[in-house]
């Protein structure tokens, strides 16, 4: 029985990663901080997002024609359960502590879902 189980385990096909799409604002005046937090993230911040198998997370910055920055998040979730990863992140130390020095530099959309901070955003398109 148990070569079966392992002979399953190891020839079933990974999970291919859920995506995550969302956008907030940051505020103007808060804009080469919030830069400079991000060109060093700290490595145990970025730990803890590897350990919740968060994948490809990238974030991109636009300033808008309403002259307003909002930032744009892209990740890859390799397990299919981000609500859960999310308050695993929100339990840890070391990210509570980043969210003290990132939240008060973004502004999060009047028109977000109860409960979200960043917006979510509809996938459209993907090409692999």
């Amino acid at each position: 029985m148990l070569s079966v189980l392992f002979l399953m385990a190891t020839t079933s096909k990974p999970r291919p990663p859920q995506r995550f799409g969302s956008v907030l604002g940051l505020k103007g005046e808060k804009l080469d901080e919030y830069k400079m937090l991000h060109a060093a993230v700290w490595p145990t911040v970025a730990g803890a997002i590897r350990s919740v198998n968060t994948r490809n997370y990238s974030g991109c910055l636009r300033q808008m024609p309403d002259g307003n920055h909002y930032l744009f998040s892209y990740l890859e979730d390799t397990r299919s359960d981000l609500a859960g990863h999310r308050r695993k992140l929100a339990a840890n130390p070391e990210v509570k502590k980043w969210w003290s020095l990132t939240d008060p530099r973004q502004q999060p959309l009047a028109d977000r879902k109860e409960g979200e901070w960043w917006a979510s955003m509809q996938e459209v398109f993907h090409q692999e």
